[in-house]
């Protein structure tokens, strides 16, 4: 498909929040590791263990609250050798926003839908986590789905089809921004473009790309 074509068939762009809008709970994660002495991405490992069904996915999808969630994560951490209570992991979550990003969601917005699917927590009684910070961002989407509320969470294809069904658009005219793998793969099956941040530089560029207009302010 020529890329005229491509960009002329984007209707939506949706994205992730942490690690994508705002910069990445596992830099928090890293340092705290470092800190405690734990080995490297522990807590991403324990996080990635059974996580259709872990502490963290029930706690996304809102099937346990905080307390809950402290003590079950104990119990997976210390089963992999190094107990962490999920107070502590919930603690780091806060990110910094990344003014670029927010930026170019203003861009988009004037010509194209935009939508947000974060897979979040419910409680904020615990320090790090400002939902108020974040506010102002949050209302530049058309719509916004939430782990929390919704009651489901990524990488379940149904969340993501909820949010095409919301902003009226075929999957095959979105693109997806996220910053982990495993939740990019069902948007991608469902037939949207996708793009995996790391870069955020880099991300906005093959953004811009796929919507056919600049996105970022021209250097110099």
């Amino acid at each position: 498909m020529a890329t005229a074509d491509i960009q002329a068939d984007i209707q939506a762009v949706i994205w992730d929040f942490g690690g994508v809008i705002s910069s990445s709970p596992f830099e928090a994660f890293a340092q705290f590791e470092r800190e405690r002495g734990l080995p490297a991405n522990f807590l991403r490992r324990v996080n990635a263990t059974n996580h259709l069904d872990n502490a963290w996915a029930r706690f996304e999808s809102n099937r346990i609250d905080l307390a809950a969630f402290d003590e079950a994560f104990a119990a997976e951490s210390a089963a992999l050798g190094h107990a962490v209570r999920g107070r502590e992991v919930v603690a780091l979550l806060g990110g910094t926003i990344r003014p670029a990003m927010v930026a170019a969601l203003r861009r988009l917005r004037e010509q194209l839908k935009i939508g947000l699917i974060t897979n979040n927590v419910a409680s904020s009684e615990h320090d790090g986590f400002d939902p108020g910070r974040r506010g102002e961002v949050i209302a530049l989407f058309h719509h916004v789905i939430e782990s929390s509320k919704a009651g489901l969470r990524k990488p379940d294809p149904a969340i993501y089809r909820l949010m095409t069904d919301a902003l009226g658009v075929a999957p095959e005219r979105a693109v997806f921004l996220d910053d982990l793998g495993v939740n990019l793969k069902p948007a991608r099956a469902m037939g949207m473009r996708t793009i995996k941040v790391e870069d955020p530089d880099e991300a906005l560029q093959a953004l811009e790309g796929y919507v056919g207009f600049a996105l970022r302010d021209a250097p110099g």
